[in-house]
Order: C-alpha cells, then structure tokens, then sequence
C-alpha cells in the first residue's frame, strides 16, 4: 500500500513522543485517520463524544505532564468546538497542538460546504499556525507547530486540505523561483536557558535578604519545584501564600503555607498580604491585584519564564527570567538566613485557626449535605497519589479549601480562563497519561451536565476516573455574585435537579445517588473502590455560599441589599450562615 502523506504527519508526531490523540472524526479529516490507522499499534487515538472535550483532555494531558497534548478535529464545526478547550489551553500556558482539516484546495474560496478559514479563526489561540500546502514541507510544519507550542506554552495549529491528506507522501512539491530547497528539518526541540544571570540572582538577594517580614506567592509556574521553594521559604522565614493553579506548589498541611489568595483564598492569607514588606513571586502572574499588596508597601522579586509577564501585576524591583525551580537552586546560596520568625509565627498561628475553622465545617453531619462536607470526605479518602480536577465557579471554592494535597497528590482546573465543564474530560486526559493513578474529578452540576456524553468516553476507552457531582440545582457562582451585588438571584436555579446516577448506570458506569448523610462515606469509599468508571451524585445544600476568608463592607452592604429587595429563599440562606458559624464555634 502506498504511503499517504497523512502518515508523515502521524510519524513526525510519534518522533516526537507524542502516544495519545484526542479527537473526532468527520468527512474533512478521514485522509488523516487513515495514517491513524496505519500506525494504530504505535499512536491512540481517543475517541470522544464532543470536540470541546477533546481540547480540554489534551490540555489536562499537557498540564498533568508538561508535554505536547495533541486534539483533532474536522473542517468546519468540528473545528470551531475546539476553541473553548484551546484558549483554556492559552490561558494556562499548557502546550497543545490542534489538527483540523479543511476543504479541498480546488475548493478553498469558493464557499464550499463548511468552508471555514480555521487558520484565520484560531490566529488569536496560537502561537504559530499554518496550512499544509505539500506533503514535502508537513514534516516541517510539524516541527515548527512542536516547538512554538514547548517553547511559548501555549496552542500550535496544523490545517490540512482533505485532498492533502491522501496525496501520495512522496508527491513532489511545484516547485518555483526560489533558490530553496523543499524543507527538511528534525524533531529536536532544545529549550530555553533556565536560569538568570549571576548579577540578577545577586540584585534579587539583596532585596529578598533586606526584607523584614517577606511573603512568597506560588503558582503554577512553581510546580515541580517543591524542595527549592521550602528550603528557600525556610531561609527567609516566609508563609506562602498559593494561587488556585499553584495549590499543588507545597503540601496543604505543611506549616509553612497559608494556603490560597483571592476570594477562595484564607484568612490568614489575607494578613500576610497586609502585614509584608517584600513579595517574592515565584511562578505567578495572578490577575487579581486587589489581593496584592499596595506598590508603594513592598519591594517585588518575581521569578517568570516569559520576561514580557514580569511585572505586569505589580511594579517590580527585580525581575529574574527563568524557571523556578532551577533559579531558586541557584539563588538559594545568596540568601542569609532570617532568624526572626515573628512574622511567620503570627501568620502560622493564623492558619491554624483557619484549618480548624475549615475542619469543622468539613466534619458538619447535617442534612441537607454541606458541600465542605462531600469535599472532606472524598479527601480523606482518596489515594495520597491521587489527581483532583475541578470545575469553574463555587465547586472550585470547596476544592480549594477542604482537598488536601499532601504526599504526591496534585490538582487541576481552568485557572485564567475559568471556563465551565473541563473537570471530567481533564480526568480523563490525565488518566491517559497516568494510567496507575486515581483521576478524580469534582464537578458541579451544572458543569457536567454540559459534557456528560464524556463518560462513555471514560467506559468505552476503560478509563477508570472517578467523578463527584456536587448537585445543587444551581449556577451557584454566579447566584452568589448577584446577591453581592445587590441584586436578588434570577435566572440561576434549575427549574429541575438532574439526576445523573441512571445516566451513568445505564451505560456502563457505576452510578451512585446519594441524598442523605448516612449514605454518604459509603458511597465515596465504594466509588474510589470500583475498578471501573464511578459517578456519585450528590444533593447538597443549594444555599451555602462560599463566604470569602474576609468579608468587605461593600460585601457585605450588598448581600443586605439583595435580601431587603426580596432575595429567593432568604429565610434557609440565613439558616445556613447561623448553623455555619455555630459549627465553628462548637468545633464540630
């Protein structure tokens, strides 16, 4: 059989390490799932039910293991549902490659049946996209889109013509006035230096050393980079302080962490923030500047890769460009040890308060289920290895602050872009690149329901992930934002609760519904125990807000607001602050 020039394509990703392809098939790319199929035994191809998800699997692949995830999609439509899961991808800086196909090239122009220019669509996604022309340069192309994706973190683009795709592979080019030859290159990627230069590390230290009370605020950039940023932590007796995407930096339960920032953040978060005079930011760019300290309060050190984030968020005294982990290896050495541990203590003690506060709402054995509480149970369940997704909006809240990541546990959600419904197809992307571990996703209902086709995506590829549903009948983030704003819940609560169990019972799941709290460590424990695909579904308290660590006066004068001009189930919302503050007080 002759070779096509899809399977060059197929190949130069297998060069390239690449072992998993997410995707959809349609008529505008069926050249290229023939070089699938031809190389079958040496690339999967993960079938799923909705292209959005196949982004977002090859974005949970990219971020759970720092290599290329690959999606494919069709010309057209299927290329447009691509987009939601590759600007996650863009966001959060994880490198994906997407493939699409496109219409014949005698056709392109014309107005042809789904004749969407998907090169011009997707030029505010990517890094670097491109349409193949000729089977000579597509090994080329493959290279360039690799290594735009690894070197800027972000979305590669490859379209390519169905008649390309089934050209023979050794067609030759036209040909023309150049004085070039048809490309040849190789699948080498070499990165960046990692590490700043000797002045940059010293102008950082003197800084960092100057620094009476100095706190550090982790993020994702951190990952990866545990023991330099606890030993450097160490010499400076500085908290840190972790963004949402960071929460894996350091373990939850390590005493020299405050946990996260931000309206999901803690309380003892907020009184580093306020009590600093140097912010040493390692791996961040977080956006949410009002959590910060004032410019005029701290000096900033901050450790970025890409040196136009630098900055950005706060005026900075030294800017060190390179990866985290080696730059604090190499900047560790200038550091003095600060023996007064003051600051650290009263930040510890703080924290303290904090996880005993979260505990005993975690511990609360009312009905209806407290979401802290299916939260704590599944984290004193779950696997000291275990990876734990999330969805957007107050899920994210009971997942910031009642999972624990301790031991080699990590956690994943849609960090910048805060989009609805990755958890489960991140589950299920990083149970293809973690086979042996336990991948668990902890969504809302209103976030799975967007994409609960994936499950059979999940059974049909034997993919053993475990989802939790946190149900309760609403867009709750957002009921929670209007009423702080002043204004009465509207259009936010489900007119009917899904009941999601049978869904996933009658293809091939375990599917448990759990209503009342006796039912509840059971279920959870036999969920995490089943060897195969597990969806509890749990009804939880709808009128639990997810307080912020400190509360406003703006906050709190909106919240009043919305109650006096005739918010929904005022009475029951009421109900539920009193019992919380009454768990906290008695210790439960």
């Amino acid at each position: 059989m002759d070779k096509i020039a899809s399977e060059l394509l197929v190949e130069r990703l297998i060069d390239w390490g690449v072992d998993t392809v997410f995707g959809l098939p349609g008529d505008g790319i069926n050249g290229i799932m023939e070089g699938m199929r031809r190389h079958a035994g040496r690339i999967r191809f993960v079938l799923v039910h909705h292209e959005e998800a196949a982004a977002f699997m090859a974005t949970g692949y990219a971020k759970s293991t720092g290599r290329l995830g690959v999606c494919l999609a069709t010309s057209g439509p299927g290329g447009i549902h691509l987009l939601n899961g590759l600007y996650d991808a863009k966001l959060d800086h994880a490198p994906v490659l997407a493939l699409t196909g496109m219409q014949e090239t005698q056709l392109l122009g014309t107005g042809y049946q789904q004749e969407v220019h998907l090169d011009r669509l997707f030029s505010d996604v990517v890094e670097y996209s491109a349409m193949v022309l000729t089977p000579a340069h597509l090994p080329t192309l493959v290279d360039l889109a690799v290594r735009h994706a690894l070197a800027r973190r972000g979305v590669a683009h490859l379209t390519i013509p169905v008649d390309l795709q089934t050209a023979p592979a050794d067609e030759a080019p036209p040909g023309g006035p150049a004085p070039a030859r048809p490309p040849a290159s190789a699948a080498v990627f070499f990165e960046a230096p990692k590490v700043p230069g000797p002045d940059e590390l010293r102008r950082a230290a003197e800084v960092l050393n100057a620094g009476e009370k100095v706190v550090i605020l982790a993020g994702a950039g951190a990952l990866g980079a545990r023991e330099e940023l606890l030993a450097v932590a160490d010499q400076l007796a500085s908290p840190i302080v972790k963004t949402l995407p960071g929460k894996a930096a350091v373990p939850d339960d390590h005493p020299l962490t405050t946990g996260g920032i931000g309206l999901l953040g803690t309380k003892a978060s907020d009184e580093a923030m306020e009590g600093a005079d140097t912010l040493f930011m390692v791996g961040t760019n977080f956006p949410y500047t009002k959590f910060l300290p004032k410019p005029n309060q701290v000096n900033v050190v901050q450790i970025e890769v890409d040196p136009t984030r630098a900055g950005v968020r706060i005026p900075t005294a030294v800017p060190l460009i390179g990866a985290a982990k080696e730059t604090l290896g190499a900047l560790s050495p200038m550091l003095s040890r600060n023996e007064s541990r003051k600051f650290l203590a009263g930040i510890q003690a703080a924290m303290n308060k904090w996880r005993a506060n979260m505990a005993s709402l975690g511990n609360d054995t009312r009905d209806p289920i407290q979401p802290q509480r299916l939260m704590a149970v599944i984290d004193r369940l779950a696997a000291n290895d275990a990876i734990l997704t999330s969805d957007s909006g107050t899920i994210a809240t009971w997942a910031a602050r009642n999972f624990t990541v301790r031991e080699q546990r990590e956690f994943y959600l849609s960090g910048n872009l805060a989009t609805m419904a990755p958890g489960m197809p991140y589950a299920i992307g990083m149970q293809v690149a973690h086979p042996g571990r336990q991948c668990i996703a902890f969504v809302g209902d209103g976030g799975f329901s967007m994409l609960m086709a994936e499950v059979l995506t999940a059974v049909g590829h034997d993919l053993p992930i475990k989802v939790f549903i946190c149900n309760n009948g609403a867009l709750a983030q957002i009921l929670w934002e209007q009423m702080v704003l002043g204004y009465p819940e509207f259009g936010v609560r489900e007119p009917a609760v899904g009941e999601f169990a049978s869904f996933a019972s009658a293809n091939g799941a375990l599917g448990i519904r759990v209503e009342k709290q006796e039912e509840l460590e059971e279920a959870v424990r036999s969920a995490l125990a089943h060897p195969g695909v597990s969806v509890v579904d749990v009804l939880v308290n709808p009128d639990e807000p997810p307080m912020p660590a400190s509360v406003s006066y703006d906050q709190a004068k909106g919240f009043a607001q919305a109650f006096l001009r005739g918010q929904p189930r005022r009475s029951t919302i009421a109900s539920t602050l009193f019992r919380d503050r009454l768990s906290i007080l008695r210790g439960d």
